[in-house]
């Protein structure tokens, strides 16, 4: 009894989510629990966002830069165990399939669209690192970097709350087990996000306050907009295109960021905002 006072059920989740969605070390004498583990996913991509942050930050300066984003984009999928580009490969087969959408998904062979999906998830990631490390300072690409993997988090969050689950039966049918509501499961987040937001308005990243608030606030646009539009299209959600939203929406994330920076327009606002 002692022992599961020290670790109040939501530490469990939290423990869950750690071990779930990382390869990190597990806590010592941690008990994790698998019930309510996504509301706590955006805090697990503040530790893997964080790590490669400081990857770039370590690298900056001596490294080209093209090896600077391979190294990164490599960390990212090492830290997560790849967990999520299998749902990016079998979610793209699923709609090039049409009614057979759940039966592609379902194949462990990964299809033409598969295969082009994840080319296509890479080179924008790495299209986006390139353009922002050629357009800001290295410290406000470790914060992009920290607030696309928390937000690509919160996809999947959304996905969760607003749409059916397509599979009876599915591994990943627990997400759904105890869900409290979108507002309930977005609180740890939310908090998450005002920390974050407290930190920027004390102290920003090189690079100036505003553009700072931008990369906070920009990269919600597709954490919203893709499981919104997969799960139209697929008429639900299921855990492969769970790991698609994160993918996506940290990808989209970047590249947003980036595309808004080299506005010439918004350029010139964001100096003058300093």
């Amino acid at each position: 009894m002692a022992r599961r006072r020290l670790w109040p059920a939501w530490l469990q989740d939290l423990a869950g989510a750690w071990v779930f969605y990382s390869v990190l070390p597990g806590w010592p004498g941690s008990r994790p629990r698998f019930v309510r583990i996504a509301r706590f996913a955006p805090w697990i991509g503040l530790v893997l966002g964080g790590l490669e942050g400081l990857l770039w930050l370590l690298t900056a300066g001596w490294l080209p830069q093209p090896v600077q984003v391979c190294l990164v984009i490599a960390l990212g999928l090492i830290l997560s165990g790849g967990l999520h580009l299998d749902g990016v490969i079998d979610t793209a087969d699923g709609l090039a399939a049409g009614p057979r959408a759940l039966e592609a998904m379902d194949d462990s062979r990964a299809g033409a669209a598969g295969v082009q999906a994840l080319a296509l998830l890479l080179l924008l990631r790495a299209a986006g690192l390139l353009a922002l490390a050629a357009l800001t300072s290295p410290l406000l690409v470790a914060w992009t970097l920290v607030l696309t993997a928390i937000w690509g988090r919160v996809s999947p969050l959304v996905a969760i709350a607003r749409f059916p689950y397509l599979r009876d039966g599915g591994t990943a049918g627990f997400h759904r087990q105890g869900q409290r509501g979108l507002g309930r499961e977005l609180l740890p987040a939310l908090l998450l996000l005002v920390a974050l937001a407290l930190l920027v308005w004390l102290w920003p990243a090189a690079g100036g306050r505003a553009q700072s608030w931008l990369t906070l606030l920009l990269p919600a646009l597709p954490a919203v907009a893709v499981p919104l539009w997969l799960g139209r299209r697929l008429g639900g959600h299921s855990g492969d295109s769970y790991g698609a939203c994160v993918e996506w929406s940290q990808t989209l994330g970047l590249l947003l960021c980036a595309l808004a920076l080299s506005a010439p327009p918004l350029r010139a606002v964001l100096m003058a905002a300093g």
